[in-house]
């Protein structure tokens, strides 16, 4: 009886772990559509709600920003996306740590200069106050 009680105890906590795990999942995804949305039409209020303020956004060409050049960078349209798309996402999440991985695809106007980017991401988001907020980026050439 013990044994089955057990068994029945570490069953039902493996799944409530599966299922929190899950929603954590979902709301990350959700932050990332909502950092992507961001980044095309960029609104300094809602970038900063997503980005914590110690943020590492480290780009491709080895450049490094912080929140504020980032943000800046963004609203004044040095750095001009016309369209963002993410493939081959991956989302793992443990404790408050989350750590997604995607291509991405974009088509940009930096200073009026019409171009296109695909690069890797890593992101790393942490979850404050039950919200979750970008810490670090770091981008790759393909």
């Amino acid at each position: 009886m013990k044994n089955l009680l057990f068994i029945s105890a570490f069953l039902f906590a493996l799944a409530f772990q599966s299922v929190a795990q899950s929603k954590d999942e979902e709301k990350v995804a959700s932050r990332v559509e909502q950092l992507r949305k961001a980044m095309i039409d960029p609104d300094q209020k809602v970038l900063e709600s997503l980005v914590m303020p110690l943020l590492s956004y480290g780009h491709s060409s080895g450049a490094l920003d912080d929140k504020a050049v980032f943000v800046d960078k963004l609203v004044s349209g040095k750095s001009d996306f016309v369209s963002i798309d993410f493939t081959d996402q991956t989302i793992s999440v443990s404790g408050k740590v989350a750590i997604v991985r995607h291509t991405l695809s974009a088509v940009t106007n930096d200073n009026n200069k019409p171009g296109q980017v695909k690069i890797k991401v890593l992101l790393i988001w942490q979850k404050e106050k039950g919200d979750w907020k970008l810490l670090a980026r770091q981008a790759v050439k393909i």
